[in-house]
Parts: structure tokens; C-alpha cells; sequence
């Protein structure tokens, strides 16, 4: 056998041995990956929904308005503020 072939050989066996390895490390990474992936996309359905929630009671305008009402009624009753005297009672004299 020549030292060419010798060194192909070697060149060919790494490679094999590289590839393979890649592609172990790639079902691992896929295979714990898949749980992660399952938590993360939970928890992301979960916050949307959360947001639509806070969405919908920040924007309803009912809910809103009726807040308003209920706030006005608890006000007392407001006495007529007293008149402003104005500048025709002075009758002219400046």
C-alpha cells in the first residue's frame, strides 16, 4: 500500500467519524430540543391569552363607561357655585 492511499484512507476514515458524530449530536440536541420546544410553546399560548384578556378589559368601552357612571353617582351633589359679579354692575363707572 502507498503512503497516497495510506493518507487518503486516513483522510476518509476522520470524515466518516466526523459526519457520524455530527450526526448523533444532532439527534440529541433534536431529541431534548422536542421537550423545550413543548414548555416554550405553553408558556407562549399562555401569555398570548393573558393578553388578549388585559386587551379586552383595557379596551372596553361599556365596561369603561359604566365605570364612569358608577364614579359620577358616588360624587355628593354639587350646590350652584355663586354668582360672578360682572362688569355691568359697576353701572359705567370706570
Amino acid at each position: 500500500m502507498s503512503v497516497f492511499t495510506m493518507v487518503v484512507l486516513i483522510v476518509a476514515i476522520v470524515t466518516i467519524g466526523r459526519i457520524y458524530d455530527n450526526q448523533q449530536k444532532a439527534k440529541r440536541r433534536i431529541s431534548d430540543g422536542g421537550t423545550e420546544n413543548r414548555r416554550l410553546e405553553a408558556e407562549i399560548t399562555r401569555l398570548n391569552e393573558r393578553i388578549a384578556v388585559l386587551e379586552r378589559l383595557a379596551t372596553d368601552p361599556s365596561k369603561r363607561l359604566a365605570d364612569e357612571i358608577d364614579s359620577l353617582k358616588a360624587l355628593p351633589p354639587k350646590s350652584a357655585p355663586p354668582a360672578a359679579p360682572s362688569e355691568e354692575t359697576d353701572n359705567g363707572q370706570r
